[in-house]
């Protein structure tokens, strides 16, 4: 359908799944119970009332250190409905990581989920639009009730995360239950919720522990201090689950346990006092230092700590210091898997910042080193550039790069490519990944930038080809079929199309079909349909159908056409791509070639709906094309508008190939324009070799006058030229011209 839909897409792969070395899985899990897990029936009744009232969203928001998790995570384990839970990290911001987790800590419950909405994430890159419904539509499936838990909600930022959600909750199935916790209110409209009955929510005051709740959770500490004392430890921290969790650590050294009570601040100031002051202080040199130098980490296992502190007792070490520090928060049952307390984190990191900076980025790079042999490329890039290690992140982007961009995780690769800086700039393959960002983006001029420094520096081992599929689709996108053209076939030239990624073949196809050759694009889309297929490459796939039943449509057999659409839309819905406005050609050859007038033009209006969401006039003006000649077809004259607005968005392209040769036929046939000859099946025209010369030009942007420089003659001569190809290909102006010289391969 033009340049946007012609993406660099992988298969369609869950963002997270249960990695080999278990971090992603104990995102999708709730945490461990603490070692003195207090219970709290009192706020699991409002929960539960949530549930038992089918409201959509359970709001737990309250400041850090407030017991949001552990309160959330002992809920979800007496539970007996299925609970899905997603821990959210800072890359979630990118939308198409947060519905990829998302539908990967659901599938943990409806393993079905993963193969229905699971391939929308990568094919709309995270398109809140395209993934909402079809995942609310997987949800509603089942009669099963389901509770999904997104905790440290906080850390999306993205806006399109953020309405996606919204939705959602509007949307939400009476079997789904969201619970969102969080330390600041999410921009949703809380008011309009509150109003429809649509929220509970949970905040500071009822998470604030109360004297009995206090007490089991000071264990031993709080055993010793008199009913009196522990309503004082109360009052000071105002319930503050952390703040109760630091006075116990501290009452158990205490020598004067009434004069700490006395002397106890429970507020935020006391958390940097408290880990500064004792907690760091009270530990042995080595504990202190090996703690520290963990800061660095976001999660922690014994071998990862051994390779970053260089010691050999790492697992040991964090069980024992985990068992004594309820700080240290367990993520799996297995006792393999740990990380920081938020709340201790910072201020270790804030520490290790005052007391270890010249150490901080060999610790960024052994952890870098310990992924990277793991297999977790993705966690190596975070600490290479950590580490200032700008080069050796580089070299992991060449690998990590396309990986983003087939899960389509624009934002996230974006981010890396922005930390790279001025080097992006000096190196091809971070150059050429600017320039899939800035496509994808629709910003075409940005992203022909970027394409032209991949190749001005690309070393002489840099392989040209690769860049292929980004020139086609800009190409494309721009309306310049001769450009894309040329690409296609130096791609096809270099060899091996059948041997190389599915988006190159597709693009070939692509090129060929926009400029109506129909034996090499026949060619080309065969490849990429054998290649996406044994590739898993679900939008390649369903894009090269696509173009097939444009190839069939535009060399006539309609049969043909028709049964391409009508399988190029059935493996779409399968896919969960059928709302994708990539698939709208499909939906218009279907409708232009069906025997029912009704489903006719149902299918061209669900196309033109999907289209307009495009941002290239080709894709678009094509689409347009179809519905006005089925509107007409069937009598009505509102086509007529449709019409001229192909005609203008056409305009605009420099060659739009046979999306203008298709709409001159329409008009003709309509009446709206002066008869054409159909080009295609038209004799053979003899052109002079200065008529050659000059019809090479046509395709370019070159005006006449620059056309006359470059020949080295008059502007009169070329003018003269110019109007006998006109007459001889029986066209009346430039862009018809070339696709009729096109069509009798004398272009």
């Amino acid at each position: 359908m033009g340049s946007d839909e012609l993406q660099l897409s992988g298969t369609a792969q869950l963002m997270i799944g249960d990695h080999a070395l278990g971090i992603a899985a104990t995102r999708l899990r709730p945490p461990a119970p603490p070692t003195r897990l207090v219970p709290r029936t009192r706020l699991a009744d409002v929960l539960d009332a949530g549930l038992a009232a089918a409201v959509p969203l359970l709001l737990v928001s309250a400041p850090a250190g407030s017991g949001k998790t552990t309160m959330l995570a002992a809920w979800a384990a007496r539970s007996d409905r299925p609970v899905a839970w997603l821990q959210i990290e800072a890359g979630d911001s990118d939308p198409a990581s947060f519905w990829g987790s998302l539908i990967a800590a659901v599938s943990r419950c409806r393993p079905g989920i993963a193969s229905l909405a699971g391939p929308l994430v990568a094919g709309s890159q995270g398109d809140d639009r395209v993934i909402v419904p079809a995942l609310v539509n997987s949800i509603a499936g089942s009669d099963d009730p389901l509770i999904v838990v997104i905790d440290d909600y906080y850390l999306i930022e993205s806006a399109s995360v953020q309405r996606g959600m919204e939705r959602l909750i509007d949307l939400c199935p009476t079997q789904l239950t969201l619970v969102v916790s969080t330390r600041l209110d999410p921009p949703f409209r809380l008011g309009r919720m509150r109003v429809r009955n649509r929220i509970i929510e949970v905040r500071a005051d009822r998470l604030r522990f109360e004297t009995g709740e206090a007490t089991a959770l000071l264990g031993a500490a709080g055993a010793t201090l008199s009913p009196e004392r522990l309503d004082d430890l109360c009052s000071r921290t105002e319930g503050w689950a952390a703040g109760l969790v630091l006075a116990g650590l501290s009452l158990e050294r205490a020598s004067d346990p009434d004069g700490f009570i006395d002397a106890f601040r429970g507020d935020d100031q006391l958390v940097v006092s408290y880990l500064s002051d004792e907690l760091l202080d009270a530990m042995s040199a080595g504990d202190r230092h090996r703690l520290l130098e963990t800061a660095v980490l976001d999660h922690l296992t014994g071998p990862l700590i051994d390779a970053v502190t260089g010691s050999g007792d790492g697992t040991g070490w964090l069980a024992d210091i985990a068992s004594r520090n309820q700080l240290i928060v367990r993520l799996d049952s297995t006792g393999e898997w740990f990380r920081h307390h938020h709340l201790l984190r910072d201020l270790l990191l804030l520490e290790a910042r005052r007391t270890l900076p010249a150490q901080l980025p060999e610790l960024h790079r052994r952890a870098a080193d310990w992924f990277a042999t793991n297999g977790d490329r993705h966690q190596a890039v975070v600490h290479r550039f950590a580490a200032g290690d700008i080069a050796g992140a580089i070299q992991l982007l060449y690998l990590v790069g396309p990986d983003l961009l087939g899960r389509g995780q624009i934002r996230k690769l974006r981010g890396y490519l922005e930390q790279a800086g001025e080097a992006a700039a000096t190196d091809s393959a971070c150059a050429l990944g600017w320039g899939w960002c800035e496509y994808l983006s629709s910003h075409y001029e940005s992203a022909r930038r970027w394409l032209d420094i991949a190749l001005d520096v690309a070393p002489p081992t840099f392989d040209p080809v690769i860049a292929s599929p980004l020139e086609i689709n800009l190409a494309l996108g721009s309306g310049d079929i001769t450009s894309a053209l040329e690409s296609a076939r130096r791609a096809t030239a270099a060899g091996s199309l059948s041997q190389r990624p599915a988006e190159l073949a597709t693009a070939v196809g692509a090129a060929f079909t926009w400029a109506g050759m129909y034996d090499e694009a026949s060619a080309a889309l065969t490849i990429a349909v054998a290649r996406s297929t044994a590739e898993q490459r679900l939008t390649a796939h369903v894009l090269a159908l696509i173009h097939v039943a444009i190839n069939e449509a535009e060399n006539g057999d309609q049969i043909a056409a028709n049964t391409a659409a009508v399988e190029a839309v059935a493996t779409a819905e399968a896919f969960g791509l059928a709302d994708y406005h990539g698939v709208a050609p499909a939906f218009a050859i279907r409708g232009r070639t069906a025997s029912d007038p009704d489903a006719a033009r149902s299918d061209v209006t669900h196309a033109l709906e999907l289209a307009r969401r495009s941002t290239t006039d080709l894709g678009l003006a094509y689409v347009l094309t179809t519905y006005a000649d089925v509107l007409l077809e069937q009598g009505d004259d509102s086509g007529t508008a449709l019409i001229v607005e192909a005609r203008t968005r056409l305009d605009r392209c420099v060659d739009p190939g046979i999306a203008a040769r298709y709409l001159a036929r329409v008009e003709s046939r309509h009446h709206l324009a002066t008869p054409v000859v159909d080009t295609a099946r038209s004799t053979t025209v003899q052109l002079t070799e200065r008529e050659l010369a000059v019809l090479r030009y046509l395709p370019t942007k070159l005006t006449q006058r620059d056309i006359s420089a470059a020949l080295y003659v008059s502007m009169n001569t070329v003018k003269t030229h110019t109007n006998a190809i006109f007459r001889k290909l029986d066209v009346s102006d430039r862009k018809s011209a070339v696709q009729a010289a096109r069509d009798r391969h004398l272009l």
